[in-house]
């Protein structure tokens, strides 16, 4: 079957170690389902995959890709939860299962005309989304989504403040704000991502450090170091910080005098639940609202987008189609 997959890791040279080609399908599990693959979009875990960070040498050749939307054999049209995990170790939240893992880190991935799941990682897909719309959710957006909804402690009119205009998981904190009732402000350091964050709906962008009109009650944050001393000081006392990457360096400044004077909290977020991917998908069948599509290309062209996401000349998902 036609499937993009590493073929090794390479630190400084990704894109060295990527394949995209016929592999011999992965057996099914007993339990597990085949799902034909109609659109699968990019992450930044993909890259890292090919870089070592979320994948070691000896575990390939790895079909990669988390996210995706297609139709089982018996004609459901569904999108993929890519987080393997059983919610009974993790306290009924299958993120917080220790032996949790994404689809590509231990089982081939999504980026294949096949992709194998447990039958419980299936959610109904909404004939109001497109299969495109639909692949981009799984990750990116159900992350933002959880931070928003259930780890932020807002509500419809509070403010919050994103650190960094340009990534996927940012894009999605704007959109879904926005959706939610919530007042959205957004850092960047390019004049150019700040205005576009502004037409996609953030309600005002600022540059990344620059003093805010007034203290926010939560911050998102997915840059870590670079930004972090300027979310603490951009909360209102009792605010919250919530964290679900450090793509700038993941050991800042605690400046724990502000933590603990101010009583800020700092709350930890890494993906969703099934139940969450459900409500987000929920959302937008309800709203209208759609995930923002850089470009769509054919999975032949895998390379092209892979290249793309490395050089950070990405403004949204960018999806795959078989």
């Amino acid at each position: 079957m036609l499937a993009v997959y590493a073929t090794g890791v390479a630190p400084e040279d990704p894109l060295s170690c990527l394949a995209v080609g016929q592999i011999d399908a992965p057996p099914t599990p007993q339990e597990w389902v085949d799902v034909h693959v109609r659109a699968a979009s990019l992450n930044h875990h993909d890259v890292f995959a090919l870089t070592g960070q979320a994948l070691k040498a000896e575990q390939t050749p790895m079909i990669l890709g988390t996210d995706a939307a297609g139709v089982t054999a018996d004609g459901r049209e569904v999108v993929v939860h890519a987080v393997l995990g059983d919610p009974a170790a993790g306290g009924g939240d299958e993120t917080l299962d220790p032996r949790r893992s994404l689809l590509s880190e231990r089982w081939p991935g999504a980026l294949a005309e096949v992709v194998r799941v447990p039958a419980r990682n299936l959610v109904d897909k909404p004939a109001s989304l497109s299969f495109e719309d639909a692949a981009c959710l799984p990750t990116a957006w159900l992350t933002a989504y959880r931070m928003l909804a259930h780890r932020s402690r807002t509500s419809p009119g509070d403010t919050v403040l994103v650190q960094g205009a340009g990534g996927g998981v940012s894009t999605a904190l704007i959109v879904l704000g926005r959706a939610l009732g919530l007042r959205v402000w957004v850092t960047s350091r390019d004049e150019a991502k700040a205005a576009w964050a502004v037409s996609i709906g953030a309600d005002q962008a600022f540059a990344t450090g620059e003093r805010l009109p007034e203290r926010v009650d939560a911050v998102l944050e997915t840059v870590g170091a670079a930004t972090w001393s300027h979310s603490l000081k951009s909360l209102r006392p009792g605010g919250v910080v919530v964290i679900s990457g450090a793509t700038s360096g993941a050991n800042p400044p605690a400046d724990l005098n502000r933590v603990f004077f101010l009583q800020l909290s700092v709350v930890g977020s890494t993906m969703g639940t099934l139940g969450e991917l459900q409500e987000l998908l929920e959302l937008l069948d309800r709203t209208g609202v759609r995930p923002i599509v850089d470009r769509v290309l054919p999975m032949s062209d895998a390379r092209e987008a892979f290249a793309a996401m490395i050089d950070g000349d990405v403004r949204g998902k960018l999806v795959l189609t078989v």
